[in-house]
């Protein structure tokens, strides 16, 4: 008969062992991501509106994943991504595309991008690469992504480029991506009831709209999510979506009101390759 002490400790060699194999383990890597302290602050102060670790769970985000974030901007997510997938997956940065008629913003956050890259060695094996909807389309090799996610950059190609500018960047997605890959779009929402003319300049989109281009470039839908939702939000303001913190475009005008609201009422939407 095994002794007590011995049936214990294999009990615990089992657990262990079967913890390493479990959705819940592999899911401990991006908790430390999201909850390390190399995070900036400030941009963990913003996880309250953001809810990056159920956000990246939702589009089941695995570390050994190759996984594409379009304009990563100044790095929020990246801070989280690049360590996630350092040691056992690929993270694909696809940046903005500067060329001369660039705005001087898309080369001040590419540089201080490049410089974040070069000075801190969680980014050092990010692969850089460029995206805009109509300059720059290559984001990743064909058929090599598990993963390409998107967040509030919808409203962006629409404004500067319309519809073409929206289907040419979902078609640059599904070419990314493997089949049976995912595409994880997060944006900001507007109300189905809203006029369509308050998606030209408010920052906001309908999902309808979205979910319609994503499956025009041959995506399914395969789920929403409500996470990054906020009822106290009515997407109608001033100065549109920029109204909101972070940014308060109205500045001192209101301010308290506007981050009792706190940021936006976003539609967070996962679409599958077939």
């Amino acid at each position: 008969m095994i002794k007590r002490s011995m049936k214990l400790a294999l009990i615990a060699t089992l657990f262990s062992s079967s913890c390493l194999l479990s959705p819940l383990a592999s899911a401990d890597a991006l908790q430390d991501a999201v909850n390390s302290t190399t995070r900036p602050l400030s941009d963990r102060a913003r996880d309250e509106y953001r809810h990056p670790q159920q956000t990246l769970r939702f589009f089941d985000v695995q570390h050994d994943m190759t996984v594409v974030e379009i304009l990563p901007g100044g790095g929020w997510y990246s801070h989280i991504l690049a360590p996630l997938l350092k040691d056992h997956g690929t993270y694909y940065a696809a940046h903005f595309f500067v060329d001369d008629a660039a705005p001087a913003y898309y080369n001040n956050s590419l540089t201080t991008f490049k410089t974040m890259m070069a000075s801190d060695a969680q980014f050092a094996k990010v692969k850089l690469t460029t995206f805009h909807p109509t300059k720059a389309l290559d984001i990743a090799p064909a058929g090599s992504a598990d993963r390409v996610l998107t967040f509030r950059n919808v409203h962006n190609w629409y404004m500067q480029d319309g519809q073409v500018g929206v289907d040419n960047a979902f078609a640059s997605f599904f070419k990314a991506l493997k089949p049976g890959g995912i595409l994880g779009v997060v944006e900001h929402q507007l109300p189905e009831s809203y006029a369509d003319e308050f998606q030209k300049q408010s920052g906001y989109m309908k999902q309808s709209f979205v979910v319609a281009a994503a499956e025009k470039a041959g995506f399914k839908l395969a789920a929403s999510s409500d996470v990054n939702a906020n009822s106290l939000d009515t997407s109608d303001h001033a100065k549109g979506v920029w109204t909101l913190p972070p940014r308060l475009a109205l500045g001192e005008q209101d301010q308290a009101k506007y981050l009792a609201i706190g940021e936006s009422n976003r539609m967070t939407l996962k679409f599958v390759k077939p």
